[in-house]
């Protein structure tokens, strides 16, 4: 189930039509991955290996092989090509943290702005609240993939994984239209 890459891209697909609002998001969670990769590189993890670098055993080491195995998994081709900017993400961010002493601080300027334009795109162009508020654990582990993904699908990655994604893309998406309709009703009855 969770390896499901379709029923994860419809999910993520459905709060995310708008080509404004999936341009801002192709912009910005690359970003916004890295920022937390920088932080997470901040946390020391309590192991040795003769084979990595002190520095280097830390949660954004740990955090991005799990992003990697998991995207390899779920998609091996596309999963496979985001694998180096994902590990290169970490090692950027540790590197980063020891060598400029304002890092963390320029992370969480950069931060909070990607997190505004992201809310934007989706109260302008999607009149619609993030995927986060309905499952931020998937949010966050998928909009990554999910954005590679869809910069793939322009270069004709997959095409037929697109038709069925998009189509039911449209499906979920007008239910979660229709419902927020009904509570709008209810809300003004009231």
């Amino acid at each position: 189930m969770f390896l499901d890459l379709e029923k994860h891209l419809v999910f993520y697909g459905t709060y995310h039509i708008h080509p404004r609002n999936v341009a801002i998001h192709i912009m910005f969670v690359p970003v916004l991955m890295f920022t937390m990769m920088l932080w997470a590189s901040n946390v020391a993890l309590p192991v040795t290996a003769s084979f990595v670098p002190p520095e280097y055993l830390n949660l954004s080491t740990l955090t991005s092989v799990i992003y990697a195995i998991g995207y390899v998994l779920m998609e091996p081709i596309a999963g496979g090509l985001l694998l180096p900017f994902v590990i290169g993400q970490s090692l950027a961010g540790t590197y980063c943290v020891q060598h400029y002493p304002g890092a963390n601080k320029w992370a969480g300027i950069i931060q909070a702005g990607s997190w505004i334009a992201q809310f934007i795109g989706h109260g302008v162009w999607e009149k619609k609240a993030p995927a986060l508020v309905d499952n931020l654990v998937q949010a966050l582990f998928l909009a990554p993939l999910f954005v590679w993904i869809e910069v793939l699908f322009k270069f004709g990655y997959r095409p037929e994984l697109r038709k069925r994604m998009e189509a039911q893309v449209k499906i979920k998406r007008a239910e979660l239209d229709a419902r927020g309709k009904k509570g709008a009703e209810v809300k003004k009855e009231l």
